[in-house]
């Protein structure tokens, strides 16, 4: 780790020491840091593109708005290359909340999330993006179960080649 060195006015000081204890930082260190990636993630959110992001989706509907639940659910699965999961909770007799988690570049992963926002009877909406690092590989896990991409090759697991489950059928 490197060590910085920053000079403030007493004022400044002073603010971002409150800050911190109302955040409850334990170093000014530590509070700095996350600071910074705030700052640095809100700029790459900026840029968007094609970087790596996760996000969740959260929304409250009218459950009664006709067909929206099959709307919303319909939506998810022409998209679900970036959808991993959706949580649906009943908060009353009218209402329903939905967080649904996604991943891909953030362009796709923004509009998408924009447009479930968009849809009649969505009352409420809120989209939380953090931009992932980049990959520098795909790997297939030991112990994981064979996929679509991964059955039919060999992984060598202590120096022995063993064949991860069988080649799909065309």
């Amino acid at each position: 780790m490197r060590r910085v060195t920053l000079s403030l006015d007493d004022e400044l000081a002073d603010q971002f020491d409150h800050w911190a204890e109302r955040q409850q930082y334990a170093t000014r260190s530590e509070a700095f840091r996350d600071l910074l990636r705030g700052r640095l993630e809100t700029e790459t959110l900026e840029q968007g593109g094609q970087q790596d992001c996760a996000a969740t989706v959260s929304f409250v509907y009218d459950h009664h708005e006709r067909q929206l639940a099959s709307r919303l659910t319909s939506a998810q699965h022409a998209h679900h290359d970036i959808c991993l999961s959706t949580l649906h909770v009943h908060l009353d007799h009218d209402n329903c909340l939905e967080t649904t988690v996604l991943r891909g570049p953030m362009d796709t992963v923004l509009s998408f999330a924009q447009a479930l926002i968009a849809e009649r009877g969505v009352r409420h909406g809120k989209v939380m993006l953090v931009p992932l690092p980049q990959r520098s590989h795909s790997h297939a896990h030991p112990l994981a179960a064979p996929t679509q991409r991964t059955a039919g090759k060999a992984l060598v697991i202590r120096g022995k080649p063993k064949l991860i489950g069988k080649r799909p059928k065309p």
